[in-house]
């Protein structure tokens, strides 16, 4: 208890002393709801249309490039055409443009204002790209965040983990690689393939006995993964089918510190859908199924688990000398499954995260979390436990 009022001490004044930074100056430098005047300059506001609608575009060009989107602009009244199916993308287009100083209203089209016809063939229906090599800008499926294992980049200390130790550092390295998104698609949205790749590792910070020589932590276990997800995003909605493999390796360590233990090779091959419904701008669930087809004879898993869960953002803000945005989140996870007679295993997260755009693109996160059901790590994945967590991560 001691170390999880610690570690929520140390995040509640790691958030406080980036708050106070901005709160020097009280009249115009404390933390307000997100926008991005501070990083436009204030004259754009009074420059004539042509100008202002050629500044628009501009940033839409340089952060949503491949979107080709179209801006008309008249009296600072903004239009805003081929915006993405993508609810998401779409409302995080449209408050970019909002918060431009100068900029009165912003509409949305599918074609241009009555009075400009013939500007249709011009802008409108200017040819679009079908699709884009190696997009960056976000993910189609954003990824959960209270999965355990999903792959990003963290760092963090556990605290009562009954499998592995009651004092751990989890460490984990892990990206998705996009390789292609097709564009307007089906039902108007995008399509993606890409890689996933990660590996986690945890470390025993107290074993004993503690056998090695020379080794001040054990090191427990080692999952690597490896992924090919198939993404797909159309308005609110967002899907990911996924073909994977992960297997679990005991550590070095460990084994000389355990001779008895008999080494399995927990290596499984699956594969998952996803569904993920954006209620709101701040609420989030979803849902999916999934199927391991093959695992390794000396550990066996039945077929079938289920893996459900929401996220909620909350008390968005910005800072002004960083040029960032942060929101407090909570995020829940449960799963279950056929192995383990469908006993609830849940992920628990609330933390702060920050990003340079609102709501897309890559971000940083500090979370303090609790996980209760079972260990995820290699052949102990059969194994009940419990634990405290106190973590930090970057990734989508």
């Amino acid at each position: 208890m001691r170390t999880l009022q610690s570690g929520a001490l140390a995040l509640f004044l790691f958030c406080s002393n980036l708050v106070s930074a901005e709160e020097h100056n009280p009249t115009d430098e404390v933390a307000v709801v997100l926008t991005r005047t501070d990083s436009i300059p204030k004259e754009v506001g009074k420059a004539t249309d042509p100008y202002f609608e050629g500044y628009i575009q501009a940033l839409l060009d340089m952060h949503y490039a491949e979107y080709r989107l179209v801006v008309i602009v008249k009296n600072k009244h903004v239009w805003l055409a081929n915006l993405p199916n993508n609810k998401m993308l779409s409302e995080s287009i449209i408050s970019f443009v909002k918060d431009v100083p100068g900029v009165e209203e912003v509409s949305v089209l599918n074609g241009v204002p009555p009075a400009d016809e013939e500007m249709r063939e011009k802008y409108v229906e200017r040819p679009k790209i079908s699709g884009i090599w190696f997009p960056q800008m976000t993910e189609l499926f954003q990824p959960i965040i209270a999965d355990p294992r999903a792959a990003t980049y963290s760092l963090g200390w556990r605290s009562g983990d009954k499998v592995c130790g009651p004092k751990c550092v989890g460490v984990s390295l892990g990206d998705d690689f996009p390789i292609y998104r097709w564009l307007d698609l089906f039902w108007g949205g995008d399509l993606q393939i890409g890689i996933e790749a990660a590996i986690w590792s945890v470390f025993n910070m107290d074993p004993h006995p503690n056998k090695a020589k020379g080794a001040t932590a054990e090191l427990v276990n080692t999952d690597f993964y490896g992924g090919i997800p198939i993404t797909y995003a159309s308005g609110p909605w967002s899907f990911r089918f996924r073909i994977y493999h992960i297997s679990g390796h005991l550590g070095d360590e460990y084994m000389v510190d355990h001779p008895t233990v008999e080494r399995l090779n927990p290596s499984i091959e699956g594969v998952d859908f996803f569904t993920s419904y954006q209620a709101s701008q701040a609420i989030r669930v979803y849902v999916g199924p999934g199927v391991y087809v093959h695992s390794d004879p000396t550990f066996k898993w039945k077929p079938l688990y289920i893996e459900y869960g929401t996220e909620a953002r909350f008390l968005g803000s910005k800072f002004y000398h960083q040029k960032l945005y942060g929101t407090c989140f909570i995020a829940l996870l449960w799963r279950n499954l056929e192995q383990l007679d469908y006993n609830f295993d849940g992920t628990y997260r609330i933390g702060y995260e920050f990003s340079k755009l609102q709501g897309i693109g890559r971000k940083f996160r500090g979370y303090a979390g609790y996980h209760h059901g079972y260990s995820l790590e290699g052949q102990f994945a059969k194994m009940r436990t419990s634990y405290f967590e106190f973590n930090m991560n970057y990734g989508f």
